[in-house]
């Protein structure tokens, strides 16, 4: 028979978990009807012209899909494919995200997030890196969902990305996940509030288009997003700039 002591702990422990699953329960509520609120309500998706990009997500974070170049933006001056493994490839479009960089630089899979990374996250705040992945003419999926842009708002869009990734000095990069991506120093903290999929539809939202209000789960921002039937619509989008690999 349990003693008094060990039965009062042990009551002590269930209270505590009772309490992280109703703030868990809590939080995805808030999170459901935070992203349901529209911002920029009457945007429509023109119908053609202007510049198609993607949003694309791996169920837990989402990232901007976005050609190469256009008129409006050449994105390799920013992030040079000379600090790929592979800046030899034949790419198309460009891959930007932000997230916490202990998650990103020490987290393969998530069987490796360690107590540390969560509980800094949920306390002071994690640390930020963008994540930058270049791609081959990609294919719209569920996982991957096309969004056209007029010119202007697609210069909305280059515009608040990179006042949000703007740093004092030339970013630190560092080795990515495979041949074809990276991280870069990003300004910025990581929180419960502001995570990874808020900054996708913060900018967004920044350019105009309509998402949801408070988005930190990755379905918030997909939700607004249609999926396309059309695998086929990134390679008939008009071609960037031919892709010359480019040194520092």
């Amino acid at each position: 028979m349990a003693t008094a002591p060990t039965r009062k702990l042990i009551r002590g422990l269930l209270w505590l978990l009772a309490a992280i699953v109703l703030a868990v329960a809590l939080y995805v509520l808030a999170a459901w009807i935070g992203s349901s609120i529209p911002r920029n309500a009457e945007w429509r998706e023109p119908k053609d012209g202007g510049v198609l990009i993607g949003v694309e997500t791996n169920g837990v974070h989402t990232a901007l899909v976005l050609p190469i170049s256009t008129p409006e933006k050449d994105w390799r001056a920013d992030f040079p494919l000379a600090d790929l493994r592979r800046p030899d490839r034949p790419y198309t479009h460009v891959s930007i995200s932000w997230g916490e960089r202990e998650v990103f630089l020490d987290t393969p899979t998530w069987r490796n997030l360690s107590p540390r990374t969560v509980f800094n996250v949920l306390t002071r705040g994690g640390d930020a890196l963008s994540h930058i992945s270049y791609y081959v003419r990609p294919v719209a999926s569920d996982d991957l969902r096309p969004l056209r842009l007029s010119a202007n708002e697609y210069a909305r869009l280059v515009s608040t990305i990179e006042t949000s990734l703007r740093t004092a000095r030339p970013p630190r990069h560092y080795p990515g996940y495979g041949q074809s991506d990276v991280f870069y120093d990003a300004p910025g903290l990581y929180t419960v509030i502001k995570t990874c999929n808020q900054w996708t539809s913060d900018r967004l939202a920044d350019a105009g288009i309509r998402t949801g209000w408070w988005t930190p789960i990755a379905g918030g921002v997909m939700k607004w997003l249609p999926p396309t039937l059309d695998e086929g619509v990134f390679s008939r989008s008009p071609q960037p700039a031919r892709v010359a690999v480019q040194s520092r």
